[in-house]
């Protein structure tokens, strides 16, 4: 560790004393230049920091918007986990075989449903809002697709079922909607091998 630290102590020297040379040259050259050079080069370096300064002052104020506009993002995705858990709650009594079909289920059911969307309207308060999937193309910045669905009558890459609610946070992605796309089946081919088939078997008549 002291050899650690002379090291450290000796490359800090070195620094300071390449500093002070390059003063020491700067300032001898200073002392051959004409009073007009030496304004420009005073102007120059004060051009030079107050550039510094405001580069500083821009990254400060976008660091203090940032902070602003987007303190509760961790919070804000914390608490989609509670809209998840209404939506497995009611998914799981409305399978309920021995509530199905009852009114006690349709109470409880219109309870959730009320909790859910005054949640949804506080996230909306706080420009967080969902992410429109359904019929959508597949956007990877947006959605996550977990599985594909045979479907001929979308094009392929269509957003068809949301497995899970993406949503936004004004202009950042808080989280991507998990979702099941549509594709096209294999008819097409299916349609080719019974065509073959049916020229083997006409083939095969005229042989015998």
């Amino acid at each position: 560790m002291e050899k650690e630290e002379n090291q450290n102590s000796n490359s800090d020297d070195v620094e300071k004393i390449k500093d002070n040379e390059d003063t020491d040259k700067s300032t001898e050259k200073n002392e051959y230049l004409k009073p007009g050079d030496k304004i420009k080069e005073l102007e120059d370096r004060l051009a030079r920091a107050y550039a510094e300064i405001e580069n500083q002052r821009r990254r400060f104020e976008k660091e203090k918007d940032d902070a602003f506009d987007y303190g509760g993002f961790s919070l804000a995705r914390e608490t989609l986990n509670l809209i998840d858990n209404l939506e497995r709650s009611k998914f799981a009594l409305e399978n309920d075989e021995t509530l199905k079909n009852s009114e006690a289920l349709k109470k409880i059911i219109d309870h959730l449903n009320v909790i859910q969307k005054d949640m949804i309207s506080i996230l909306k308060k706080n420009n967080i809002e969902e992410i429109n999937s359904i019929d959508q193309k597949l956007d990877p910045n947006l959605h996550q697709a977990m599985m594909e669905i045979e479907d001929d009558n979308k094009e392929s890459g269509t957003v068809v079922q949301e497995i899970q609610k993406g949503f936004m946070m004004k202009d950042r992605l808080l989280r991507p909607s998990l979702v099941a796309v549509s594709k096209k089946t294999n008819r097409k081919d299916e349609n080719l091998k019974k065509d073959q088939k049916s020229e083997e078997n006409q083939s095969k008549s005229k042989k015998n």
